[in-house]
């Protein structure tokens, strides 16, 4: 969650009730172990994708967000297995983002749904830089850094989100193929492999241009076509690649450096904002989860309702009406069928019905605003929190930052050729 001020109900709905359920969730056994190793970060780094001119509140409102967290149901001290930490507090982040961005096309990037539509909605920031246009790409990083090669990991999203995993999906294949594949040079080198070569260079117009050097040369030509074979293979895919090539794909092995993610879909109930629009606290429609019981009526007071009824004695669709939506999440079964009922009769007016709605969301919010205030009572809390999640999330950073860098640099096994051979110099 980007810290550019406190939570909103379209966000708890969205993200924070589901990591609340994954957080509490059991195996399916006799264990009580916990089902989800949950890490819920605070992304501060992001915020500064769109906000990177104003800075001087991302400091509180990464407490605010935090404070959010904890008000919402998040309890790293009863359940081990949840960590909140912020991101800026485990640098490997910035590496990993880094190192990703060498193998993501900028295509990709450019078309992904939500950053056209930034572009188009959001007018009072400058979007047209790089850090906006990246975010997929850290995004990615922020995701696999809790991944083991293996082990499934799982990204809960609504299926608005799922395009956003997809490119880090992509991203980690991509990676994968340059960094996780070896080729075996008895393919270039053994002349009986020669036909095997000859289909395989028929995959891609590069492939096919390659000349066949002096023998001399043959190192330089071994490098030249392990890159290509990398190249065609992080654009379609290893999956596909094997799947085209059959036997002939026996001259390539791969090893998973990162995990590519899954996704878990999670239900994500539909919860417009004030003016129809989506729930954004850039928008100006959002009603907070620390929102007064007068300002929660002030502003639904003035939802948008069904545009096609104009007047008081007109009958109105509640299915096409924002302040349905909502009595759908905070009323009882008795209010949601009293407002349908109203709304299609003309039997109710849209201010007794969004006044209703109000009574349900104040009773619904009142205790996350009340474990909120005790919170903010003891600000040193929330900072302890979000220390000690760092310090375990980095853990984890650091480890899968040591895999990273050796399957790219190859830096440990070329210490241990060096020192092997000084040992045998020695004796």
């Amino acid at each position: 969650m980007r810290p550019t001020g406190r939570m909103h109900i379209g966000n708890y709905f969205g993200a924070l009730a589901n990591w609340v359920r994954l957080q509490n969730e059991l195996l399916p056994d006799a264990s009580q172990e916990p089902a989800y190793q949950c890490f819920y970060f605070i992304a501060d780094w992001h915020s500064l994708t769109s906000d990177y001119a104003e800075t001087s509140g991302i400091a509180q409102n990464v407490i605010e967000i935090a404070t959010d967290y904890l008000a919402g149901g998040l309890d790293p001290e009863k359940h081990p297995n949840c960590t909140i930490f912020q991101q800026s507090l485990v640098p490997e982040h910035a590496e990993l983002h880094l190192l990703l961005s060498m193998v993501a096309p900028l295509g990709w990037l450019e078309r992904v749904p939500t950053y056209k539509e930034a572009l188009e909605n959001i007018k009072d920031k400058d979007l047209h830089n790089y850090g906006f246009l990246g975010y997929p790409v850290l995004q990615c990083g922020d995701i696999v850094m809790y991944g083991e090669p293996g082990a499934p990991l799982w990204v809960p999203v609504g299926e608005d989100q799922v395009s956003h995993v997809e490119i880090s999906r992509e991203i980690v294949r991509s990676f994968n193929s340059y960094y996780g594949l070896e080729v075996d040079e008895d393919l270039f080198r053994k002349i009986e492999n020669a036909k095997v070569l000859k289909r395989l260079r028929e995959l891609s117009p590069q492939l096919k241009a390659v000349e066949t050097p002096d023998p001399a040369e043959i190192n330089q030509l071994v490098l030249t076509y392990k890159v290509l074979f990398k190249r065609h293979i992080a654009e379609v895919g290893l999956r596909n690649f094997r799947e085209k090539v059959g036997q002939d794909g026996s001259f390539f092995r791969s090893v998973a450096v990162l995990e590519e993610p899954g996704v878990m879909l999670t239900k994500t109930p539909r919860i417009p904002g004030l003016d129809g629009r989506k729930m954004s606290k850039s928008y100006g429609n959002a009603i907070t989860l620390s929102e007064s019981d007068a300002d929660i009526r002030a502003k639904t007071k003035v939802m948008m309702t069904d545009p096609a009824r104009k007047r008081r004695t007109d009958p109105g669709n509640p299915d096409v009406c924002p302040v349905y939506d909502w009595h759908k999440l905070f009323s009882t079964r008795e209010t949601l069928e009293w407002a349908a009922h109203g709304c299609r009769t003309a039997g109710i007016g849209c201010i007794e019905c969004k006044a209703k709605m109000a009574d349900h969301l104040i009773e619904w919010i009142s205790p996350v605003r009340e474990r909120r205030v005790e919170l903010e009572r003891h600000p040193a809390r929330v900072l302890e929190v979000i220390d000690e999640g760092s310090k375990r999330a980095r853990k984890v950073a650091q480890a899968t930052m040591e895999r990273v860098r050796e399957a790219i640099f190859g830096w440990e096994k070329k210490r241990k050729e060096i020192a092997g051979a000084a040992g045998s110099a020695k004796a």
